[in-house]
């Protein structure tokens, strides 16, 4: 699952440096970009342990040294180090995660690959599960912006007869109720331009709040959960997101989409997450510097205000305050299947279409799609970074 690409030489450079400067842990000086990043991390680590270990003092001297050899305009180690370093200032001092504003998913979207592929991938799954179905109706959790939709209802556009195309029900779920009403208004005015009979229902929820949800006789039933399925988790367990894909299979749907992160930070052990953290984030940030300019304004805007909220509720936050709690496919993969779900292996077509995605809008070497158990996962170099899955 995209974890053979590293080369063995690749390897013993990486060990060579870092036991060549084992001995500087808590000195940085001039050297090359590439000892410095090994330097930054084993550096940020220390931090994370003293922290750990309430040693404040030590911790207080370390930041001070990541803080004055980082920057937020550097390159994507510098940068990486820069944001880690705020995140284990705000935990050090005890204060709150900065709130995450959900208007940057849209700068998000345009400038990374990552939500583009799982909302294909994810909506040829159901493009092709509803397929030939006169009355179609999604149930997405956690819809936002719905920027996942207008590419589907115009790929039903493109495959209906009219005058008579087929009925549409998207009901999008969330929290913010004036945020649903715009994306309702938006969705309906391209759906009305393409001639399609649509509807959306916004239904207001949060991911602790039960409900109800019945489908009308002859509709086809196709459950999206995009980015959603890791804000179930908390510190007392898996009990509530178990109790709702057992809701979501009673409902019994032609088809549940689930794209997640392809990372491990539900872990109640700080040490443990924030290792897996750094590791995760350093990919993102160095394919974030292999596609856009070193200059880009907007690259630096959405480290801040998204993938660095991120890295904030993972390291400072603790608690109910702490959201980002991803989990790898391996996991997603056996609690669909205790809650009685089977795989529905996505088409080549998806794998061909994702591909066709980044080569046009992605074109950097470094970005792999792969294929593994029915479904597909989007890396940089060695790294699996996105996973997409559907189910029945």
């Amino acid at each position: 699952m995209l974890t053979s690409f590293t080369s063995h030489e690749e390897d013993h450079n990486q060990l060579q440096q870092q036991q060549q400067h084992h001995h500087l842990l808590l000195q940085p000086r001039p050297e090359p970009a590439s000892n410095r990043s090994v330097q930054s991390h084993r550096l940020l680590l220390h931090c994370a342990e003293l922290i750990h270990h309430a040693d404040f003092a030590a911790a207080r001297h370390a930041i001070s040294i990541l803080t004055t050899t980082s920057s937020a305009t550097g390159d994507a180690a510098d940068r990486l180090t820069h944001h880690f370093t705020s995140a284990l200032s705000l935990r050090l001092h005890l204060l709150p995660p900065s709130p995450h504003d959900p208007n940057f998913i849209l700068s998000f979207n345009q400038l990374t690959p990552f939500l583009r592929f799982s909302h294909l991938t994810a909506n040829q799954a159901i493009l092709e599960a509803v397929d030939g179905h006169r009355s179609i109706h999604i149930l997405d959790f956690d819809t936002g912006h719905g920027l996942q939709w207008p590419p589907l209802l115009q790929a039903i556009a493109d495959r209906s007869h009219f005058p008579n195309p087929p009925s549409i029900q998207i009901t999008g779920t969330g929290t913010d109720i004036s945020l649903l009403s715009q994306t309702s208004r938006r969705l309906q005015s391209f759906a009305d331009s393409l001639g399609l009979c649509f509807h959306f229902h916004p239904l207001c929820i949060s991911p602790t709040t039960s409900f109800s949800f019945q489908t009308n006789g002859g509709e086809i039933l196709a459950v999206n959960c995009t980015m959603f399925l890791h804000k179930l988790i908390n510190d007392d367990g898996l009990d509530e997101l178990k109790q709702f894909l057992l809701a979501i299979k009673g409902m019994n749907p032609a088809v549940v989409t689930v794209a997640e992160k392809e990372a491990k930070h539900s872990s109640p052990l700080f040490l443990q997450r924030f290792a897996e953290a750094l590791s995760y984030y350093s990919a993102v940030f160095e394919s974030l510097e292999a596609t856009l300019p070193p200059s880009s304004r907007e690259r630096m805007v959405v480290e801040k205000m998204w993938i660095g909220r991120e890295i904030e509720d993972i390291v400072a936050g603790e608690g109910e305050g702490r959201k980002e709690r991803h989990e790898r496919f391996e996991r997603w993969e056996n609690l669909m299947k205790n809650a009685g779900f089977l795989i529905k292996p996505l088409s080549y077509f998806a794998l061909a279409q994702a591909r066709l995605l980044l080569r046009l809008h992605y074109p950097s070497e470094g970005y792999r799609v792969e294929m593994m158990k029915g479904s597909m996962f989007l890396g940089w170099k060695s790294k699996p970074l996105f996973s997409v899955s559907s189910w029945f």
